[in-house]
């Protein structure tokens, strides 16, 4: 049996303020093994950011356990990568700069591993290029690129191709793929996409909204590379599907 690299136990989450108080998790329960690639889907509003984010460490006022390598979450580390809806790259620094972020790339160590991770996220060539003369894709690539450098045990994804058009969209994920297989990073992905949760996943983990539950679990038993008209896949799909069609939620929308 695999071992556990993300464990979250009994996960509640609150949000109060002076006249209200939202119920957004209860009682969530995952485990993510190392090297495997989960993905999260449900409605909006049903607390998958948040869980993302507490599992980042971002946020740490909840109830529940949250552990890394079986130690309690208390803070961001550089053990756990984080990939947000945007890329928020810095419009004034290149893409080796922003890679290195705040490590200095005058370090031969430094160096070697951004260029490791240029050629891993196949931006070899456009090392002096800014933000601004890249496209959605390869911007998002810089920011994988990023996540990376430090070697984190998971890589956290908060729907980061929902943005871009549905042709760099598959070519993202297949390139997320590729960055998986060869980095051999555990991966958490927070998706609306139904096709994009199975072409890439061990297992999709289907939410229930308000607050937030988990409503199914359900394998991805199909070999890579993975295609997305057979009939297999179509099962999967329509499974995945049932699942979601069941969850309580008045204002659903999917990518179907």
């Amino acid at each position: 049996m695999a071992a556990t690299a993300l464990e979250i136990s009994q996960l509640s989450k609150t949000f109060r303020s002076a006249d209200t108080v939202t119920h957004v998790l209860d009682k969530i329960n995952i485990n993510l093994q190392k090297e495997e690639f989960v993905s999260i889907i449900g409605p909006s509003g049903c607390g998958k950011s948040t869980l993302l984010k507490i599992a980042a460490g971002l946020d740490v006022d909840y109830e529940g356990s949250v552990q890394l390598n079986g130690m309690r979450i208390t803070g961001p580390s550089k053990e756990k990568g984080f990939i947000f809806q945007e890329h928020r790259l810095f419009p004034w620094l290149t893409v080796e700069k922003n890679i290195a972020a705040d490590q200095s790339l005058k370090d031969q160590g430094v160096r070697s591993r951004v260029d490791e991770m240029i050629e891993l996220v196949r931006l070899t060539g456009f090392e002096k290029a800014y933000p601004k003369q890249l496209s959605g894709g390869m911007s998002q690539r810089v920011a994988i690129a990023r996540a990376l450098l430090r070697h984190p045990q998971v890589l956290l994804l908060d729907e980061p191709f929902g943005a871009l058009d549905a042709f760099t969209r598959n070519h993202m994920q297949e390139s997320l793929l590729d960055i998986w297989r060869q980095n051999k990073t555990s991966m958490m992905l927070v998706t609306h996409d139904i096709d994009e949760a199975i072409f890439l996943s061990n297992r999709v983990v289907v939410m229930d909204a308000r607050p937030g539950r988990i409503k199914a679990i359900i394998p991805v038993d199909l070999l890579y590379p993975r295609n997305r008209i057979s009939p297999s896949f179509q099962e999967l799909r329509a499974q995945v599907l049932s699942a979601l069609n069941h969850v309580e939620d008045d204002n659903i929308s999917w990518h179907i």
